[in-house]
């Protein structure tokens, strides 16, 4: 089973930039997006062969936003969190299968000189407790741009970016919080030790071409999973965006 997650940083300007040529190539079984910046009636485009769920800001139109293709029907769909304060920017989807639940997330910003940084923690505060109370059912898988930088060989230029939004002590403390509820990095899992593997550059400063990036995008597998977990890739040949796709292979279940 593949699974892929991709911030497109808009998926009308992504669909002219190689986006449905990736799809029929790669041809994953669930496709997770961020930032979708549309509602789905503005699509003009189709996806044949999956089940589309889309999650779209209600507060701010071309914000924000996520989405789902899957070819196979889950068994349930939620959208959100259960909360009013961050459910209208869009940016959770929740799919039921019969093994797993597969949840993606674009987490907020901090925003420079973190002004948003309270919006954030509160937003991760609510989300983890979320993602607890599904693992009490059955395994969750939760893949999605999450904005942040975990550890120092995951970004470009650590030391000069301590404190600075993606690599706050904060953020970077969230996210230890989240994995000690019992998720695994599924990339930083299989590969502890490789640097300058990273899945967001700035537009500024030819940074994708001198590879001056982020590794802020994931897939964390709850650790009932862990031998299933085949590979976690970076795909950071891929164009189309200021990210690049990631994707985790799963095995069958025995």
């Amino acid at each position: 089973m593949k699974l892929v997650s991709w911030n497109v940083n808009g998926l009308r300007a992504c669909m002219g930039k190689g986006f449905p040529e990736f799809l029929k190539a790669e041809a994953p079984d669930m496709i997770c997006l961020q930032e979708t910046k549309m509602q789905q009636e503005q699509a003009d485009f189709e996806f044949p062969g999956y089940y589309e769920y889309w999650n779209s800001s209600i507060v701010k139109k071309g914000y924000s936003g996520t989405a789902l293709f899957s070819r196979e029907e889950p068994q349930s769909v939620t959208f959100g969190i259960g909360h009013e304060a961050f459910d209208g920017e869009g940016r959770v989807i929740t799919a039921e299968y019969p093994d797993f639940y597969l949840v993606t997330v674009y987490t907020p910003n901090s925003q420079r000189e973190l002004t948003r940084i309270q919006f954030r923690m509160e937003f991760e505060d609510a989300f983890r407790a979320y993602l607890v109370t599904l693992k009490e059912k059955k395994p969750v898988i939760v893949c999605g741009d999450m904005n942040v930088a975990h550890k120092f060989i995951d970004l470009k230029n650590p030391k000069s970016n301590i404190g600075n939004a993606g690599f706050s002590y904060e953020e970077r403390g969230k996210f230890s919080e989240l994995l000690a509820c019992g998720f695994l990095d599924t990339f930083r899992h299989l590969y502890p030790e490789r640097a300058s593997a990273y899945s967001w550059w700035s537009y500024l400063y030819n940074s994708r071409a001198n590879n001056t990036g982020w590794r802020i995008d994931y897939f964390l597998a709850d650790e009932r999973l862990e031998n299933r977990i085949e590979d976690s890739r970076i795909l950071s040949e891929v164009m189309g965006s200021d990210h690049c796709p990631v994707e985790l292979v799963l095995k069958d279940e025995e």
